[in-house]
Protein backbone atom coordinates (compact mmCIF):
# COMPACT_ATOMS: atom_id res chain seq x y z
CA UNK A 1 0.00 0.00 0.00
CA UNK A 2 2.78 2.50 0.71
CA UNK A 3 4.34 1.92 -2.13
CA UNK A 4 0.94 2.84 -4.15
CA UNK A 5 0.37 5.97 -2.25
CA UNK A 6 4.05 7.16 -1.90
CA UNK A 7 3.81 6.76 -6.05
CA UNK A 8 1.18 8.73 -6.49
CA UNK A 9 2.17 11.41 -3.93
CA UNK A 10 4.97 11.75 -5.75
CA UNK A 11 3.54 11.88 -9.22
CA UNK A 12 1.16 14.83 -7.98
CA UNK A 13 4.70 16.53 -6.33
CA UNK A 14 2.79 16.02 -2.45
CA UNK A 15 5.30 14.76 0.63
CA UNK A 16 4.44 11.13 1.61
CA UNK A 17 6.75 9.33 4.21
CA UNK A 18 6.28 5.87 5.61
CA UNK A 19 3.95 5.81 8.60
CA UNK A 20 4.50 3.37 11.51
CA UNK A 21 1.30 4.30 13.37
CA UNK A 22 -2.09 4.74 12.61
CA UNK A 23 -3.67 7.52 14.60
CA UNK A 24 -7.66 8.18 15.22
CA UNK A 25 -8.35 11.70 13.55
CA UNK A 26 -11.37 12.24 14.68
CA UNK A 27 -9.74 15.17 17.00
CA UNK A 28 -8.12 16.57 14.13
CA UNK A 29 -11.33 16.99 11.84
CA UNK A 30 -13.39 18.76 15.12
CA UNK A 31 -10.20 21.48 15.07
CA UNK A 32 -10.06 21.67 11.35
CA UNK A 33 -14.13 22.31 11.78
CA UNK A 34 -13.70 24.97 14.26
CA UNK A 35 -10.66 26.79 11.96
CA UNK A 36 -13.40 26.70 9.29
CA UNK A 37 -15.17 28.76 11.11
CA UNK A 38 -12.27 31.54 11.03
CA UNK A 39 -11.51 33.25 8.41
CA UNK A 40 -8.22 32.88 7.00
CA UNK A 41 -7.33 29.68 8.72
CA UNK A 42 -7.37 27.00 6.10
CA UNK A 43 -3.67 26.65 7.14
CA UNK A 44 -4.77 24.26 9.43
CA UNK A 45 -5.47 21.56 6.79
CA UNK A 46 -2.61 21.51 4.82
CA UNK A 47 -0.35 21.78 8.99
CA UNK A 48 -2.22 18.58 9.50
CA UNK A 49 -1.32 16.87 6.58
CA UNK A 50 2.23 17.44 6.90
CA UNK A 51 1.74 16.20 10.58
CA UNK A 52 -0.03 13.11 9.86
CA UNK A 53 1.86 12.34 6.45
CA UNK A 54 4.96 13.17 6.40
CA UNK A 55 6.16 13.39 10.14
CA UNK A 56 3.95 10.81 11.67
CA UNK A 57 2.94 12.93 13.97
CA UNK A 58 -0.04 11.63 16.64
CA UNK A 59 -3.18 13.87 15.56
CA UNK A 60 -5.31 12.09 17.86
CA UNK A 61 -2.81 14.19 20.88
CA UNK A 62 -4.36 16.93 22.22
CA UNK A 63 -1.12 18.99 23.09
CA UNK A 64 -0.42 18.33 19.61
CA UNK A 65 -3.22 19.46 17.71
CA UNK A 66 -2.68 22.62 20.00
CA UNK A 67 0.50 22.86 18.72
CA UNK A 68 -0.58 22.84 15.47
CA UNK A 69 -3.09 24.98 15.53
CA UNK A 70 -0.42 27.72 17.47
CA UNK A 71 1.53 27.21 14.40
CA UNK A 72 -0.79 28.71 12.29
CA UNK A 73 -1.61 31.45 14.18
CA UNK A 74 -4.76 29.96 16.14
CA UNK A 75 -5.32 30.77 19.56
CA UNK A 76 -4.10 27.88 21.41
CA UNK A 77 -5.92 28.45 24.83
CA UNK A 78 -9.27 28.54 22.15
CA UNK A 79 -7.77 25.28 20.44
CA UNK A 80 -7.76 23.45 23.74
CA UNK A 81 -11.13 24.48 24.37
CA UNK A 82 -12.56 23.29 21.51
CA UNK A 83 -10.50 19.93 22.00
CA UNK A 84 -11.45 19.46 25.83
CA UNK A 85 -15.28 20.28 25.37
CA UNK A 86 -15.65 18.86 22.39
CA UNK A 87 -17.13 21.92 20.88
CA UNK A 88 -17.22 21.09 17.31
CA UNK A 89 -18.14 16.60 17.95
CA UNK A 90 -21.65 17.30 16.70
CA UNK A 91 -20.49 19.35 13.20
CA UNK A 92 -18.11 16.48 12.84
CA UNK A 93 -20.89 13.91 13.06
CA UNK A 94 -23.23 16.25 10.71
CA UNK A 95 -20.86 16.17 7.86
CA UNK A 96 -19.83 12.35 8.44
CA UNK A 97 -23.67 11.73 8.62
CA UNK A 98 -24.31 13.66 5.31
CA UNK A 99 -20.90 12.04 3.26
CA UNK A 100 -22.91 8.59 4.52
CA UNK A 101 -26.04 9.66 2.64
CA UNK A 102 -23.64 10.91 -0.63
CA UNK A 103 -22.22 7.18 -0.86
CA UNK A 104 -18.73 8.34 0.10
CA UNK A 105 -16.64 5.47 1.06
CA UNK A 106 -13.37 7.14 0.74
CA UNK A 107 -10.93 10.63 0.62
CA UNK A 108 -11.08 12.13 -1.28
CA UNK A 109 -14.44 11.56 -2.86
CA UNK A 110 -15.48 13.66 -6.13
CA UNK A 111 -19.08 14.33 -6.42
CA UNK A 112 -20.92 15.77 -9.94
CA UNK A 113 -24.78 15.51 -10.43
CA UNK A 114 -25.02 12.18 -8.42
CA UNK A 115 -21.81 10.38 -10.07
CA UNK A 116 -17.89 10.55 -8.49
CA UNK A 117 -14.95 9.12 -8.05
CA UNK A 118 -13.72 7.78 -5.08
CA UNK A 119 -9.54 8.01 -4.18
CA UNK A 120 -7.00 10.29 -5.96
CA UNK A 121 -7.40 10.94 -8.88
CA UNK A 122 -5.77 11.70 -12.41
CA UNK A 123 -7.03 15.08 -13.85
CA UNK A 124 -8.36 12.93 -16.99
CA UNK A 125 -10.49 11.26 -14.39
CA UNK A 126 -11.96 14.26 -13.14
CA UNK A 127 -12.49 16.14 -16.53
CA UNK A 128 -14.31 12.90 -17.52
CA UNK A 129 -16.14 13.30 -14.31
CA UNK A 130 -17.28 16.37 -14.91
CA UNK A 131 -18.20 16.34 -18.92
CA UNK A 132 -19.96 13.38 -18.59
CA UNK A 133 -22.77 15.34 -15.85
CA UNK A 134 -22.74 18.35 -18.30
CA UNK A 135 -19.51 20.84 -17.45
CA UNK A 136 -18.81 22.77 -20.49
CA UNK A 137 -15.21 22.04 -21.22
CA UNK A 138 -13.23 25.31 -21.77
CA UNK A 139 -9.88 26.10 -22.65
CA UNK A 140 -7.59 28.13 -20.83
CA UNK A 141 -4.65 30.99 -21.86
Amino acid sequence: MYVRMKGLMDAEGLPYDRRTHTYNSRLAQELAKWADTLAGFDAIHAELYQAYFVHGQNIGDVSVLVGLADSVGLPPNEAREVLDQRLFSEAVDEDSWKARQYGVTGVPTFVSDGQGAVGAQPYDVLERLLISTGAEKISLP
